[in-house]
């Protein structure tokens, strides 16, 4: 009995993943759509909000100093409903995974720059910049990114510093680690947060 109760609650999370072509989630993943599945059972602030949202996909990232940290991908179609509970939702997802910082991205397609013709053929929003741009505002969301520079290191590589809302800070500060390994899981790109200097 206790298999076939195993098996229909994994069955049942399953409505909380829905993978791209077909394809089967993992266990880690089911682990997380377990999770949103018993927040949606059980919590009842977040209950409603949940019974339509699904993710597409889950990992975790390594984090300096031996830590992981979960990334969720989202529909881009669901991104503002699960905006609008994301701070709710990402505290009992990290309660639910001893402390683990959770990070929601939603998911973008990259189009490829068209070879000939007109380049108004591709949607800005599509090309790479605007992308990895948005990644990088999903990452640090609901925090706002008040300022951004690039600098070039001596061996000519690009390294990109991102400045964060102060205001925000005592809720951020113990996850810049965590920001920056999504984002370079992400991209592959390398980015350091911080704040601006207060005067």
């Amino acid at each position: 009995f206790s298999t076939r109760g195993t098996t229909m609650a994994t069955f049942t999370a399953r409505k909380k993943i829905l993978k791209e072509k077909g394809q089967l989630p993992n266990v880690f993943e089911e682990s997380v759509a377990q999770a949103l599945f018993d927040l949606e059972a059980t919590s009842q602030e977040l209950k409603g909000d949940l019974r339509d949202l699904y993710i597409l996909s889950a990992r975790e990232v390594d984090v300096s100093g031996g830590r992981k940290a979960v990334v969720m991908s989202v529909p881009f179609r669901l991104r503002k409903a699960f905006q609008k509970i994301q701070e709710r939702l990402v505290r009992e997802l990290e309660k639910k995974f001893s402390g683990k910082h959770v990070v929601v991205i939603a998911h973008r397609r990259i189009q490829k720059p068209p070879k000939s013709g007109f380049s108004l053929a591709r949607s800005r929003s599509r090309s790479l910049t605007a992308v990895h741009e948005a990644v990088l505002g999903d990452v640090v969301f609901p925090t706002e990114i008040v300022g951004k520079r690039t600098r070039f290191a001596a061996d000519g590589s690009r390294v990109l510093k991102v400045f964060l809302d102060a205001k925000d800070k005592q809720n951020t500060e113990a996850k810049l680690d965590t920001f920056s390994a999504a984002y370079k899981a992400l991209t592959g790109k390398d980015v350091f947060f911080e704040y601006p200097c207060q005067n």
